[in-house]
């Protein structure tokens, strides 16, 4: 379910946020997919995220990755107890982005070691110092990392919009709860449009 009024872009005050859109989420034989997970639906939303991609570059929107890794305390940890695998390190190849949607020069990475991007980057700082005021948020998963930088923007006051089918999950019933999540009490988290109504938006500066 998405909401059915046509979406408004105001360009100066909205950021376009891609949440761990990297191999370890997407691709085969990286974290996901050795944890038992079926990563082609989780590039399902590699597409839809690319054509929204353009349209924002069009259109002059400030554009904002995030990526997430581990960190070396945290592989010793692993190494000594073993059991489900981690994601990359900086600087390992799943902690890349997908080339699908590789970021352009202008564009910011953040890289973050929590699930929420509010709490282990400068993302409010960047975000007020441009003005920003409108959050639209894509990427994997939807669940987890996507859910977790979507609610602490809501308590800090960002207005929130979910592209629903650029995010994945590991599963459909995990997909449709999180959409059904942020829409419940009238948009306790926001709003839910999907890649065709951003590419249909009305455009405002």
């Amino acid at each position: 379910m998405t909401d059915s009024k046509r979406l408004t872009i105001q360009t100066n005050s909205t950021a376009l946020v891609v949440i761990d859109m990297q191999n370890d989420y997407c691709n085969r034989g990286f974290y996901m997919d050795k944890a038992g997970f079926d990563t082609e639906r989780l590039r399902r939303p590699i597409k839809p995220i690319a054509e929204v991609l353009s349209i924002a570059r069009i259109n002059g929107m400030l554009i904002i990755f995030t990526r997430q890794y581990r960190t070396s305390d945290e592989l010793e940890t692993a190494a000594a107890e073993g059991g489900f695998p981690l994601t990359a390190l900086k600087g390992e190849a799943g902690w890349e982005i997908v080339p699908e949607l590789a970021p352009q020069p202008n564009e910011t990475i953040l890289d973050k070691t929590t699930c929420s991007a509010f709490v282990t980057t400068n993302i409010d700082e960047l975000l007020r110092s441009k003005g920003i005021n409108t959050v639209i948020f894509c990427g994997n998963t939807l669940d987890v990392c996507v859910h977790s930088t979507l609610r602490s923007a809501n308590d800090l006051g960002y207005k929130c919009i979910t592209l629903g089918d650029c995010c994945g999950a590991v599963n459909d019933e995990l997909h449709k709860w999180s959409l059904e999540s942020i829409q419940i009490e009238g948009g306790v988290f926001g709003s839910v449009y999907n890649a065709q109504d951003f590419i249909g938006a009305s455009w405002e500066t």
